[in-house]
């Protein structure tokens, strides 16, 4: 059985620890989306080391249609936050690539996260931070994230945690219910993240956490993107020559 309270409080005394060893008196960064990941991260960070020391980023792309939800959150936690449009520099360095070097969709889709690290980065820098991963267990099995956007960070609190964990992890830290249970969007392709995975989160968890799906199709699908995205979690290869 999974112990909600005991795990929050852990992960709560893990962030402490971090600052403590890696930023004693630093901020914590962290990009709201007003999801579900980013909405528990900062929740847990607000409770680890108090709203005075948490500043969120919010990074709409032009016009976001649920940017109400990103407020909700910065304005429950009560922690400082900006807003940084992102849209001008998505479209300008689109524009300045040459003519003869099309953008394939999956790299227009992955710019956005992206320069949205490099904005927290550029926050973080200037405000004593350290920015926060929010990407989850579930996400990362089946690398369902962007290398170098929202899978960097300096630190991970959720990173072994399944989105079924997260959840009850955000009721416990008492976030309202309509940021826990919004249906999880990518925000870059107008899909659901089921839609875009081809199976559910629940199916997926249970499936990491106990090896059990009853359907085949799903367990080759998610097996095969859990291979195929494995050097997403891994260190990058470096040569080691022989002096």
């Amino acid at each position: 059985m999974f112990d909600a309270v005991k795990v929050k409080n852990d992960c709560v005394e893990w962030i402490r620890k971090f600052f403590e060893e890696n930023g004693k008196g630093c901020n914590a960064v962290i990009g709201i989306s007003g999801g579900k990941d980013s909405s528990v991260a900062a929740a847990l960070c607000v409770e680890a080391l108090g709203k005075d020391r948490v500043i969120g980023v919010l990074m709409p792309k032009g016009e976001q249609h649920d940017i109400d939800m990103a407020y909700m959150l910065v304005n429950h936690l009560g922690i400082k936050h900006y807003e940084v449009n992102i849209k001008d520099a998505v479209d300008s360095l689109i524009t300045a690539l040459p003519e003869n070097l099309p953008l394939s969709q999956q790299a227009q889709v992955n710019l956005p996260p992206r320069i949205r690290m490099s904005t927290l980065y550029a926050v973080s820098q200037s405000v004593n931070g350290r920015v926060v991963n929010t990407c989850n267990l579930s996400e990362d099995w089946v690398g369902y994230s962007t290398r170098y956007g929202d899978a960097a960070g300096d630190f991970s609190p959720m990173a072994n945690l399944t989105v079924t964990e997260v959840k009850e992890i955000g009721r416990v830290l008492g976030l309202p219910d309509v940021l826990v249970d919004k249906v999880p969007i990518d925000g870059l392709c107008g899909k659901t993240d089921e839609e875009n995975l081809g199976f559910t989160y629940a199916e997926l968890d249970v499936y990491i956490r106990t090896g059990k799906i009853e359907d085949k199709a799903k367990k080759e699908l998610i097996d095969r993107k859990h291979r195929a995205n494995l050097f997403k979690l891994q260190l990058m290869p470096t040569f080691k020559p022989e002096l």
